[in-house]
Formats: structure tokens, C-alpha cells, sequence
């Protein structure tokens, strides 16, 4: 069962995002709030999987809970949920290490594919943000200067289909590869890049054009 937290100040999109969530047999809201004021005493209580925040909210936003979140527990899988698709936005949120980002307007089956992919490893995004971030990611927006990390042609590869939202079966699928080897060449891109997820691979890989 996938244990899910909910943090939307819109009470009826709240309310229906948790009778959705409900509805599935593997899947269950275990809470839902409007804004993430005591975020890590609401976190630690209920334990969730994943959090689906949405970024716009009075008192705490979803970027600063967000922080607050991979500050105390990087384990937990956060996919922000927005009506903004601003590039700034976008680039806050991965540079927090959010492990995911979807329109509120996806469908519902899009948003559920969401949740199953991150719990899977990967980082859902839709395409129109997905096309954002690759815009980002070869322009180096916000490029830091550092060590030159050396990538083998397929390593640089993959990265980029992480960075586009790809998850671990669909890099297989796309570069016919098995799935053990795509673990295998993240593993090697992490130990490179010296992070130990998709999102801060992600994030390091925009701040410095790592490929």
C-alpha cells in the first residue's frame, strides 16, 4: 500500500484528490492539509510515501515545505503539483530535489502514473514541463563552474532522459537496454556526480550543463 499526504489549499481539489486516492486498491491517502505549516510534525506522525504539494499556498508554500521535507526526510517521495509552468518554478522546485513535477490539469490516470513511476524511481513530468527543463538544461541556465565530471557517451545519455522525467523502464525501453543495465549506469553516474538520487543528479546536472 502506498501511503500518501496531501498538502493543497483548494478544499475541493483536495477533497477529490483524496477520494481518488481512496478509490485504488494500492494506494491511500493518510492525510491532507491546506498549506504546510508544521510540515515535519505532520510527516513524522503519519510516515507517508509520497507527497503530492502543490506550490502555491498561503503561510508555508510548497517550495519551502518542500525543503523542509528533504531536509528531515530525503527518503520521502515529493511530486509537486501546480497551475504554473514558469520556468523559475520549475527550476526551484528540482533544485529542492522535488522527485517529480505534473500540471493540475493532467488527467487523473496521469497523476496516479505519476505516483506509481516515482515509487519505481523515477521522476514523472509532463511534457510541457519536461520541454522546459530540457530548454533549461541546454541553455545551463544558473551553470556553476566545478570539477569536469567525465561521462561515458551512454552515462551523458541517460542523464539527459532522467533530466526530460524519464523513469528506469522507459530509459531501458528507449535505449534497448535491460533494465539491471540502466541501474547499473545511474549507479555509475551517481557515484560521479557524488548524489544519491534521481532529483539531486537532476539538480546538479542543470546548475552545472553537466552534459
Amino acid at each position: 500500500m502506498i501511503k500518501i499526504v496531501i498538502f493543497e489549499d483548494n478544499i475541493l481539489r483536495r477533497s477529490g484528490l483524496k477520494m481518488l486516492l481512496d478509490s485504488m486498491d494500492h494506494m491511500s491517502c493518510v492525510g491532507d492539509f491546506d498549506d504546510c505549516t508544521d510540515i515535519v510534525n505532520h510527516i513524522k506522525k503519519l510516515k507517508p510515501d509520497v507527497i503530492l504539494m502543490d506550490i502555491n499556498m498561503p503561510n508555508v508554500d510548497g517550495i519551502e515545505g518542500l525543503k523542509l521535507v528533504k531536509n528531515h526526510f530525503p527518503e520521502i517521495k515529493v511530486v509537486m503539483l501546480t497551475v504554473f509552468e514558469e520556468e523559475y518554478k520549475i527550476l526551484e522546485a528540482i533544485c529542492a530535489k522535488a522527485d517529480g513535477y505534473l500540471l493540475k490539469q493532467n488527467s487523473p490516470m496521469k497523476l496516479l502514473d505519476g505516483i506509481q513511476e516515482v515509487m519505481d524511481g523515477g521522476a514523472p513530468m509532463t511534457p510541457s514541463v519536461a520541454k522546459k527543463v530540457l530548454s533549461l538544461f541546454n541553455n545551463s541556465i544558473k551553470k556553476i563552474k566545478g570539477d569536469k565530471i567525465e561521462f561515458t557517451k551512454r552515462e551523458k545519455e541517460i542523464l539527459k532522459l532522467l533530466v526530460q522525467g524519464y523513469s528506469y523502464k522507459m530509459i531501458a525501453s528507449k535505449c534497448f537496454i535491460s533494465y539491471a543495465t540502466v541501474n547499473k549506469h545511474i549507479s555509475n553516474i551517481y557515484a560521479k556526480m557524488q548524489v544519491h538520487s534521481v532529483a539531486a543528479a537532476v539538480s546538479r546536472a542543470i546548475k552545472e550543463g553537466l552534459v
